[in-house]
């Protein structure tokens, strides 16, 4: 069963559409994970590679069977399905 885990009190954005799974992203996109929809298991493979609900990111590829993206000075490939389970918050940096 996939519920909402580690997910920001946003949930009215997410209805609004400013939401987006981040293999939706394109490239050179900023954003904020807002939350991530799976089990346990997907949530702590995520919180080792230093990626957690408010964490800001970078995309940088976007491949045919996943993303690459850089987070805190490091980058992390994400399969699609992974990728399809996080849900961002693009930023605006003007």
């Amino acid at each position: 069963q996939m519920i909402p885990i580690w997910s920001f009190s946003m949930a009215t954005d997410a209805v609004n559409g400013t939401f987006r799974a981040l293999n939706q992203l394109p490239e050179g996109v900023q954003a904020r994970i807002a939350e991530i929809r799976g089990d346990r298991s997907i949530a702590r493979r995520l919180l080792s590679l230093g990626l957690r609900v408010g964490s800001e990111i970078q995309v940088m590829q976007q491949r045919s069977k996943g993303v690459v993206v850089a987070c805190a000075g490091c980058r992390v490939a994400l399969g699609d399905s992974v990728a399809g389970k996080l849900f961002m918050q693009p930023l605006d940096k003007t």
